[in-house]
């Protein structure tokens, strides 16, 4: 059975603790967010006790980057509430996610948010957050971090790259751009719903700098040639290439605000917004060890658990195809060899916007 790119919703990141093990790009880039973070639980209209206060962390993955940013809402929230008012945070990713790895990494890891408050309780939805996951004004607080570049579907094949930032035909470009616009309306119309009046909703995705650019080139560069050579290779087909999309987007600061033209949207008002810089970990650990290998293998790593399990689904029996666990071994091998082979800082476009509902 082969399968057609503009079907394809985003798969789940790596299982088995690959994605908390290799996401340290993700982490170092949420960290400006947080302090947003903290000021919105500060601020938000909290529900009188016995209700539970409700934190909705919008896909999560495996859920240690959360743990950071959760445990910092949970302290400033203590500041105006008793001890035993219940906290609730709700954990949100697709169906197919490793929920095992997260329910883990909530029991043992020493940064889990639940060893410092007994009142506060863990839980998990797996659906699409391009649909209501929670009742109607029931959530406090949101978090969503590095997940909201990813569209509800990949509208196109994209004939020249697997990602659309760096494909020179225009069509699919605009379609892409469309896409991406109808599901940051979707998003928050979903998110105004869920949200108490008086709530808060902090947002970090991949964005499109001053100049427009998306960032990643190196990665994207050397991921796109090493399919070639599995094309060239015959272990992967020119239609299965074809096939392949990630469907992430980076938005503008003007993609992000454009919802608010009127200065509201679907109840909610915009707080904050910006695009910055994210910092780059892994060159800074180069930078200051020398060990182009070491690079190498850690940007592959990052790819292999962030994107490679959506290409594998392009193949054509799908995640069930017998080549998928190679070729996601294969694709990661060659990119750590081209990374190893000419050590690139990376551009981290970010976008941050924080919410209200009024």
């Amino acid at each position: 059975m082969t399968r057609t790119a503009a079907f394809l919703a985003p798969a789940p990141m790596e299982g088995k603790g690959a994605y908390n093990r290799n996401s340290s790009v993700q982490e170092a880039g949420s960290s400006p967010a947080v302090p947003l973070l903290k000021r919105a639980a500060r601020l938000a209209v909290l529900p009188a006790p016995p209700e539970a206060i409700v934190i909705v962390d919008y896909g999560a993955s495996q859920g240690h980057n959360s743990f950071g940013p959760m445990a910092v809402a949970i302290r400033a929230l203590r500041e105006r509430t008793p001890r035993d008012q219940a906290i609730s945070i709700v954990h949100t990713d697709l169906p197919g996610s490793d929920f095992n790895a997260l329910f883990q990494a909530l029991a043992t890891d020493p940064d889990s948010y639940l060893r410092s408050d007994p009142a506060t309780f863990a839980s998990a939805v797996g659906r699409t957050f391009y649909e209501q996951i929670m009742p109607s004004a029931s959530v406090t607080l949101g978090w969503c971090s590095w997940a909201v570049q990813w569209l509800s579907r990949a509208p196109a094949p994209i004939p020249d790259q697997v990602q659309v930032a760096y494909s020179k035909d225009a069509a699919v470009r605009d379609a892409y751009a469309r896409q991406a616009a109808e599901d940051w309306r979707t998003f928050l119309r979903h998110r105004a719903r869920e949200l108490r009046p008086g709530g808060r909703l902090i947002v970090l995705t991949m964005a499109l700098n001053v100049d427009g650019d998306f960032g990643y080139r190196p990665i994207l560069d050397a991921l796109y040639a090493t399919l070639l050579r599995l094309v060239d290779e015959g272990f992967v087909s020119a239609a299965e290439l074809h096939r392949m999309v990630i469907p992430t987007v980076g938005r503008s600061l003007f993609d992000l605000e454009a919802p608010f033209s009127g200065g509201r949207f679907a109840d909610l008002t915009i707080d904050h917004a910006e695009v910055f810089l994210g910092q780059d970990r892994i060159w800074n650990d180069f930078e200051r060890d020398g060990d182009a290998k070491a690079f190498g293998a850690r940007w592959a790593a990052f790819s292999r658990a962030s994107v490679l399990p959506t290409l594998a689904l392009a193949l054509d029996k799908g995640g069930a195809d017998p080549r998928a666990a190679g070729f996601i071994d294969r694709v990661e091998a060659g990119m750590a060899a081209r990374f190893a082979a000419a050590p690139e800082r990376m551009v981290i476009p970010l976008g941050l916007v924080a919410l209200r509902k009024d």
